[in-house]
């Protein structure tokens, strides 16, 4: 499964790749990362069949996650990726928002890997 993670914060790269070794190592999980909505929003343009699923930051510089999940869910429309919501805020407005602009579900940091990696295995794609 390849996942596409957005985050202005750099070192999630390395968080990621530490916490999923085993999963890349046996090709389970791939992962591709952007560091903004914008960066994102190419990377998609140029690997649309490949990402299935999206890990998105809320609070960004520029575009927010809310922005990006919004033209994503526009944009691709048959079938449109699955997009999970990350923030540091787990407020009800945030919630909401991401929720109304068809997130598929809303994690908050610090993310709990043990959860994420239980959400991401029970996928259906």
């Amino acid at each position: 499964m390849k996942i596409l993670v957005v985050d202005d914060e750099v070192d999630v790269r390395y968080l990621f790749e530490q916490r999923f070794r085993r999963e890349i190592r046996s090709h389970e999980m791939d992962f591709a990362f952007a560091y903004s909505g914008e960066e994102a929003l190419s990377y998609l343009s140029q690997h649309a069949r490949e990402a299935v699923l999206i890990l998105s930051d809320i609070n960004m510089p520029g575009m927010s996650g809310l922005e990006l999940l919004k033209q994503i869910k526009q944009k691709y429309e048959k079938p449109p990726p699955i997009v999970m919501m990350i923030t540091a805020y787990g407020d009800d407005e945030n919630y909401q928002m991401a929720k109304q602009f068809g997130a598929d579900d809303f994690l908050t940091k610090p993310i709990d890997f043990t959860l994420l990696l239980s959400k991401l295995k029970n996928v259906n794609i």
